[in-house]
Formats: C-alpha cells, sequence, structure tokens
C-alpha cells in the first residue's frame, strides 16, 4: 500500500509542476520572487474548473528539526555533543540528498530550565517543527497534549535518541509516533547486572542520583539481580550534582561489594568513583551510557583507573561487520578529523554510542519519509517498520538505500545499531554490551552479552504503562 500511494502522489506532483510549467510560459500566470507561482483570478488553482478537488501542493520549503535540547538543568554537560550527534547525520549526510527534495534545519530548544514539555511546545508552536527529536524523560507531564497534536494535525515525527523513560509499550503508532534509537532504560540496570553474573559477582551495592531514567534503570538492576541470583546489598539513592559523595563511599566500603552498579550522570558518576580510589577502595564499577561522554574521565582522572579492578559501562555496541560501520566511520573521520581528544568535540569518535545511535535513527527517519512521501506521522510511523524490516532488498546506507526506494523497491536497512527492527512501541533492537575503559582511559573492546537472555530479562522487569481509553498510567 505505501508503493501504490507514493506512486499516486507523485504522479500528482508532477502534474501540478507541468501546470506550474504552463502557467510559467503564459501571460496569464507570473513567478515571484521566491519561487512560487502567481496567477490571475481566470486561473487560480482554488477551485477545480471540473469539479475536483483541487490537489496539495508539494512543498519545496525546508524541514524544521527541532531538538529538545540540554543546554541547562542535570544534563548540561552533555548539551553540545548531543546538538553536535544531530549535525552530523543532517549536515554530512542527508542534505546532500534529501527525501522529498527538502533540506533539513535544525533549530534546538533547551529544556533544562524551562521543562520538556515547554522547550516541545516551543518546537511546535514557535518553530513549526515537522519533526521533534528526543521526547524523554518529562514525556509523562506532557503527553495528552502530544496525542492531542498529533491528533489535531497529523505531525510531527518522532525520533528519540533519549526516549528510554517511556514505557516500552507506548509509542511505534500512527497516533503516537516515537522511534528510539538505545532501548528503554531498564536494558542499562539489566545489561549491567547480566555483564556482573558474567564476572562471577555474587554481591552488589546500586549508587544511583533521582533522576528518572535512572530509578527506571536501578529498578531493573535489583529485579535482574533476582534473576542473575546475585545479591543486593544496599540501594543507595541521592540527589545528583552533590560536590561531594564521601559518605556514600564510606557506606560502599563497609558493605565491600563485589560490584557498584552506578545510575548517575558523569560528573556525579566521576567524583564518586574519584573519591572512592582517594579513599583507598579499589573495586569493579559497572556504570551506564553517560560515561561515553569526555565529562567522565575528565572529571574521573585517567591515572585513577589502573587503581581500580576495572571500570566500563554496560549498554549496547555498534556492529562493526557490515557496509554500514564501512560507510560511517571514515564518515565521521572525514567530518571531525581522526585525533578529535583535544578538539572543541571530543566525542566525534564513530564508537561514541549517542554518535552513532543518533546517526542510524535519524537516518532511518529520513529513508522512512522518501518510502512513505510524506511527513505525515499517519505514514511515517509503517514506513519506519518497511525500511528496516525483511522483507526487502539489503541496504547499509542512507545514499544506497535511497536510490532504492526511489526505484521503487522495498529495502531492508541494517544500521550502525543493527537490524533497524523496532518493537511493537518503538524501541530499536540494539546489542546489549559492557564496554570497560583501559588504564590510559580511553574505551577497550565491547564484550557483547546474551541477546536472548537479555531480552527476556528485560521483557521481565521493564515497567509498563498501564492504559485504559488511550488513558496511561506508569
Amino acid at each position: 500500500m505505501l508503493h501504490k500511494r507514493r506512486w499516486a502522489r507523485l504522479l500528482t506532483a508532477l502534474a501540478a509542476l507541468a501546470l506550474v510549467a504552463s502557467a510559467c510560459g503564459s501571460d496569464e500566470g507570473t513567478v515571484s520572487a521566491d519561487g512560487g507561482s502567481e496567477t490571475s483570478e481566470s486561473t487560480s488553482t482554488d477551485e477545480s474548473t471540473d469539479g475536483e478537488e483541487a490537489s496539495e501542493p508539494v512543498s519545496t520549503e525546508p524541514v524544521t528539526v527541532c531538538e529538545l535540547a540540554y543546554y541547562t538543568g542535570d544534563f548540561a554537560d552533555f548539551g553540545d555533543q548531543l546538538t553536535g550527534n544531530l549535525k552530523f547525520p543532517i549536515e554530512e549526510v542527508i542534505n546532500a540528498d534529501p527525501p522529498l527534495g527538502r533540506e533539513w534545519q535544525l533549530v534546538s530548544e533547551d529544556l533544562g530550565t524551562v521543562g520538556e514539555g515547554q522547550a516541545a511546545r516551543a518546537c511546535l508552536e514557535r518553530h513549526e517543527a515537522e519533526i521533534v527529536v528526543s521526547i524523554a524523560h518529562g514525556y509523562r507531564e506532557y503527553r495528552d497534549f502530544m496525542l492531542e497534536y498529533w491528533e489535531e494535525n497529523d505531525s510531527p515525527i518522532v525520533p528519540s535518541v533519549h526516549g528510554g523513560a517511556i514505557p516500552g509499550n507506548l509509542g511505534g503508532t500512527a497516533e503516537e509516533p516515537i522511534f528510539r534509537a538505545q532501548g528503554v532504560e531498564a536494558a542499562l540496570g539489566t545489561s549491567g547486572m547480566m555483564y556482573a553474573e558474567t564476572i562471577g559477582a555474587q554481591t552488589a551495592v546500586i549508587f544511583q542520583t533521582e533522576v528518572e531514567g535512572f530509578t527506571l534503570a536501578s529498578d531493573a538492576a535489583e529485579g535482574a539481580a533476582d534473576a542473575v541470583g546475585i545479591e543486593i546489598l544496599a540501594r543507595i539513592r541521592t540527589q545528583a550534582s552533590q560536590p561531594s559523595y564521601r559518605a556514600q563511599v564510606e557506606e560502599i566500603a563497609d558493605l565491600n561489594p563485589d560490584v557498584v552498579i552506578v545510575q548517575a550522570g558523569t560528573i556525579d558518576s566521576g567524583t564518586l568513583i574519584k573519591q572512592a580510589a582517594e579513599a583507598g577502595l579499589s573495586l569493579q564499577w559497572i556504570g551506564e551510557t553517560g560515561w561515553t561522554s569526555p565529562e567522565f574521565m575528565s572529571t574521573l582522572g585517567a591515572d585513577l583507573v589502573s587503581t581500580q579492578q576495572s571500570i566500563g559501562y554496560a549498554a549496547f555496541a555498534p556492529d562493526t561487520t557490515t557496509d554500514a560501520w564501512s560507510f560511517y566511520e571514515p564518515a565521521v573521520i572525514n567530518a571531525y578529523g581522526e585525533d578529535v581528544e583535544d578538539t572543541d568535540t571530543p566525542w566525534a569518535t564513530p564508537g561514541d554510542l549517542y554518535m552513532f545511535s543518533t546517526y542510524d535513527v535519524m537516518v532511518h527517519t529520513a529513508l522512512a519519509v522518501e518510502y512513505a512521501g510524506s511527513f505525515k506521522a499517519s505514514e511515517w510511523a509503517p514506513a519506519m517498520r518497511a525500511v528496516g524490516s525483511a522483507p526487502g532488498t539489503a541496504c547499509y546506507t542512507y545514499e544506497g538505500c535511497l536510490e532504492l526506494i526511489r526505484a521503487g523497491e522495498d529495502v531492508d536497512y541494517s544500521g550502525v545499531t543493527g537490524s533497524g527492527d523496532y518493537t511493537a512501541g518503538g524501541v530499536n533492537n540494539v546489542a546489549a554490551a559492557y564496554t570497560p575503559f583501559n588504564d590510559d582511559g580511553t574505551q577497550g573492546e565491547a564484550v557483547f552479552l546474551d541477546a536472548a537472555r537479555s531480552n527476556e530479562i528485560v521483557d521481565a522487569v521493564a515497567p509498563v504503562a498501564e492504559c485504559e481509553d488511550n488513558v496511561c498510567d506508569w
């Protein structure tokens, strides 16, 4: 059905362009300074001369992509990085040949001060964004507004890098078109505990700051501990952005766990481990995705890594064996250079999980727009599944897949994060993994975890939204 609708729209667009060309060749119409068609009353296209409804004009205006950005608040140290992660696929890949011929323009609305709901409203009401990126932790507070907006406008489409706090059974539909790049937050806690099992840990302490996503991951870690037979000695909860965690370090020292599962921000995590090292502790620390930020290692100090038994994060890792990686890796290096450690983009390395997951979900989004022939949510949401799932011709790059789509073929896009498949709730199928830090502070080789077992445990412990008449509680 998607192909039939797309060809129908294409024929309509060609007919409309033919009419414009005809008008430009006569005395009855002129072309305005901005390229639009101006016609006299006798040639107006507002009313059809044969009783049929006039066709909808094909837009050539740029598409506004509005990022819900983190320039202030608990995640302010990620702000420039996350915006940069978005600029790469838009400016270096997609805009080289944008879907439906409409260039993408990125704008950002900071949510740290005004809140996510207000930032989302600004994206829609101030910027008239057709793509809103990264609905996330605050979605609960303004979901009703978004559902109503989608129902009335069939827009925006919402790829999300940070939507893991949203229950996995919400999203992925035309009515709620959220598709997530990194899985659910519960998977982070599950992966951490699964890795602890592989190294023979018998006891664990969970340390978390009071942020919703970290709470969800810590809840899942507790649930996963039961599944893998690890005893939780304590769950230490504290406020984020504290100047010192020495009291918590003393508590951890007294408990003497085999591993410490940390669900906290980059600076908080770095401060905690640094103060533990200064207190003479040497432990196995398992963290989360934020530890990929350069702020984590600069706060901890690379010289302290060797003082600990191990430091690493449990999340996911790229598939470096396919043509997707073969294109993506040199593209990033070409855009930012190979040695970015001392530049203003130290995060711009191919293996950074925010870098490659953002790239993947944005490329997938653009391909789905071209496949659907539309930016409408009701057509884009099913297209996200169509371009990333079998059957179809396997393809691994934006350019390659785009060529196939425009030739009328079904495609099966597999990206850097994996298969391109999404759950019913719009959650990407990522490969669970643990990545250690080397003694010099660099990231080591990823250790992949049992995918089937990981999914089984996540399904058992992840929260779901209880919904009745589309009113959901979680």
